[in-house]
């Protein structure tokens, strides 16, 4: 939780500053040059999805309205005519053992069939 911090000198906000000699988190006064270190830990959260979260959110987006639909294809499962689509970018790991070709990018179409009992998920 962050709390706001006021300079003694002047009441004014404190605003975070890098000192890069020092390499510290300082609080510092826009109004009158005060600054005061604190020893603050800034981080990076790096958060790594796992396979589930990514399903989980495939069969969701069936119901989704504002994602475009399609009646041009059809399910390989139920034959329902109609999906759901979207563009998702892959991983650069997948994008090693996939074959794509230049100019592609890594953009993957995704279809999830709009069958409330289907559910149904394929890419072109």
């Amino acid at each position: 939780m962050s709390t706001m911090k006021f300079c003694r000198e002047c009441n004014n906000i404190l605003y975070p500053k890098e000192d890069r000699e020092q390499k510290v988190l300082l609080y510092a006064c826009r109004n009158c040059d005060h600054q005061v270190a604190d020893n603050n830990c800034v981080y990076r959260n790096v958060v790594h999805h796992s396979v589930v979260e990514f399903t989980q959110v495939l069969q969701d987006v069936a119901a989704d309205p504002t994602l475009p639909r399609t009646r041009a294809v059809q399910c390989a499962v139920c034959n329902h005519p109609e999906a759901v689509f979207f563009q998702v970018m892959m991983p650069p790991l997948q994008l090693l053992f996939s074959a794509t070709t230049r100019g592609e990018e890594g953009m993957t179409l995704f279809f999830v069939c709009c069958n409330p009992s289907c559910g149904y998920r394929w890419r072109d």
